[in-house]
């Protein structure tokens, strides 16, 4: 997932009128997981279908819409101009046959926005650009050229000097000896001629999707900036050129039309779309009994535009940059949002089946309810994992028989687990933005191969805190089997990849090992940046654990 560093100083400046406790409270409500936090620094996790959240300015946006502070929907406000023009010829329609641009005017950045504005170009061409392949970007001093541009080929001969360079350069050693060039050249493949925009004087000021050239790079002095796109599909390109554009705007840029023609290129039209809404769907999905005018609201909180149509429908105004919204399902989501997730109340869907349980799972519900009582959160994850979390981030070495999933959807959910506590430790790791001491457990199937796949039930348990300790879990791990079972264990030192050394112990039963206990190593705790020390638990229940006292 792609990472933002935001400031908290700065994002309440951009927001207004907010606490840095709301700010933080609010930013898992946007979809964002706090990876780290440092002072008056933040480090977020956004999801690459919202790429306007690649820069505080996005995110400002998007909280003033849950506070209430502006709501409704960001309009591109672009003035037509006839000053700028890209002229578009011939030759790149078979290499890059596509581009768009904007003009922004009358801004002011600082080294802040630079690197935001460069990080978020990045991560544009990791997702939506496919690595560049279909899109890509380039942000340019506009008072550094002189207009029309022209976007044509070129041979591999032709040298400019390329950014972050002083040193004139041809095309092909561009490509052939420059990290950018290695790592992006083969997008060009081996054609002989190679895309380039060139300013009036016939200046390259942009070779796409590689690099700009020097003359054209930003300072903070820079006041007046001008993005290209370029890619082999119009509709990735206008929609890449949309985010910088919001973003640029919320900036304090004004923006300004780039003509562009010749070759099927048109001037990009950065309108919005409208999408139809039923209230009735909205109330099924989320289980609410909210009113038309309510929802609207709602609507406008996700900075969308909305207002009632006939049929009882809603119209829904959705600005160019939130492409991410395909159909009604998406909206629905939108109106959570606006709600509040935090305002959701879980309920226990209606049982239509008669039955009673078995004595195992009474015994795991009674089991459930005295780790309760030791004061830990029961959580429920999938049997399906990854290596990542099974093996790799807790130093076990994998194991020689895995139960893969055959093509799987996602490689977060490939394997079957043959351990519960991994995915507590992720868990953990998901909610370092939440308040400290954290004790979550889980009673769950595991599964081994060997000469056939065995099926068993394991109890897992974590304690993060700054006072996390082998002897509090080993005695809360004795206290839960003694209350549920009668059970006495003793516990024999061990080692374990995933605990620390010297503070790791077999449980035994009955002179048997059922399991482990201890520290969780700080390496496994630092590889999941958790803040706080970790203790915690496995063993196996057999038949013979699974008996109330």
């Amino acid at each position: 997932m792609p990472v933002v560093e935001l400031s908290y100083s700065r994002l309440r400046r951009l927001v207004g009128g907010s606490s840095k406790k709301q700010i933080a409270d609010l930013l898992p409500f946007l979809g964002l997981d706090v990876e780290s936090e440092d002072g008056d620094l933040v480090r977020v996790e956004y999801s690459p279908n919202r790429p306007d959240y690649s820069t505080d300015f996005g995110i400002a946006l998007g909280m003033q819409g849950l506070l209430g502070i502006k709501t409704g929907a960001v309009r591109l406000r672009v003035r037509r101009s006839e000053r700028f023009h890209i002229s578009v010829k011939p030759g790149v329609s078979r290499i890059r046959p596509f581009v768009t641009g904007v003009a922004a005017k009358n801004g002011r950045i600082d080294d802040k926005t630079i690197r935001q504005l460069m990080a978020m170009q990045e991560d544009l061409h990791f997702g939506l650009g496919r690595r560049r392949e279909r899109s890509s970007i380039g942000i340019h001093d506009l008072d550094k050229m002189t207009f029309p541009l022209t976007y044509s080929t070129t041979g591999r001969d032709h040298r400019f000097v390329p950014l972050n360079s002083e040193k004139e350069l041809s095309i092909s050693q561009i490509l052939e000896s420059t990290g950018i060039g290695e790592k992006y050249g083969h997008i060009l493949a081996d054609s002989p001629k190679m895309p380039v925009i060139t300013d009036s004087k016939n200046e390259i000021i942009s070779f796409p999707p590689i690099i700009n050239a020097a003359v054209t790079a930003m300072t903070v002095k820079t006041k007046n900036l001008f993005v290209e796109v370029t890619g082999i599909d119009r509709g990735d390109a206008e929609n890449m050129l949309s985010v910088v554009a919001v973003i640029l705007q919320s900036a304090g840029f004004t923006l300004e039309q780039v003509k562009i023609s010749g070759s099927k290129n048109s001037t990009p039209k950065l309108g919005s779309r409208e999408m139809r809404l039923d209230p009735a769907l909205v109330n099924q999905v989320l289980g609410l009994n909210l009113s038309s005018s309510k929802i609207i609201s709602c609507l406008k909180k996700s900075r969308l535009d909305a207002s009632p149509k006939g049929g009882g429908s809603i119209l829904c105004v959705i600005p160019p940059h939130r492409f991410d919204l395909f159909g009604p399902m998406d909206l629905v989501e939108e109106a959570a949002l606006g709600y509040g997730i935090q305002n959701l109340k879980p309920v226990l869907s209606p049982s239509q089946a008669i039955g009673q349980a078995s004595p195992v799972s009474r015994n795991l519900r009674y089991l459930s309810q005295v780790m309760v009582g030791l004061g830990y959160l029961e959580v429920l994850n999938s049997s399906l994992t990854s290596k990542r979390v099974l093996y790799n981030m807790t130093n076990r070495g994998e194991a020689s028989k895995t139960i893969s999933v055959r093509e799987p959807k996602s490689q977060e959910h490939a394997i079957l687990r043959d351990s519960i506590l991994p995915g507590l430790l992720e868990n953990l790791s998901r909610n370092i933005h939440e308040p400290y001491p954290q004790k979550i457990f889980e009673t769950g199937s595991v599964f081994l191969e060997g000469s056939s796949i065995k099926e068993g039930i394991n109890l897992s348990g974590v304690s993060a805190h700054q006072d996390a300790n082998f002897t509090e879990t080993k005695s809360v791990l004795q206290s839960g089997l003694k209350i549920g079972f009668g059970l006495k264990v003793q516990t024999r030192a061990t080692t374990h990849p995933a605990f620390e050394g010297g503070r790791c112990a077999s449980v035994l039963a009955d002179g048997r090992s059922i399991g482990v206990v201890g520290e969780i190593s700080s390496r496994t705790v630092e590889g999941y940046k958790i803040r706080v020390p970790v203790a915690g638990f496995e063993i196996s229940l057999s038949d013979s654990i699974l008996k109330p006292a």
